[in-house]
């Protein structure tokens, strides 16, 4: 039973050593993470900017964008999992095995 769904939306980045998929790399960690913490109870996806089912963007949004429920949780900077994590329990998703 999914109560939380986080989009995470970001872009190739290029750098010296060529063009590389950072934000996704991250954003699978990030996945990684939240999933062995909140079990079925959240789903997160990753979209890149170009693709065609990417959520539109709000005005004056940076990448990496991290949306909770289609709502902003933050614009620019960094995929922090652990903010994601207090926003999670603050809207009341317990932890995988715990009931609330």
């Amino acid at each position: 039973m999914t109560l939380a769904v986080v989009h995470i939306i970001g872009a190739l980045v290029a750098c010296a050593e060529g063009v590389k998929d950072t934000w996704r790399d991250v954003a699978k960690l990030a996945a990684d993470q939240l999933i062995a913490r909140f079990g079925d109870r959240v789903s997160v996806r990753y979209f890149d900017l170009f693709d065609a089912d990417c959520p539109a963007l709000p005005d004056g949004a940076q990448l990496p964008l991290v949306l909770l429920n289609d709502e902003v949780l933050s614009s620019g900077g960094k995929i922090s999992v652990p903010a994601i994590r207090k926003r999670l329990e603050v809207l009341g998703i317990p932890p995988d095995g715990h009931r609330s």
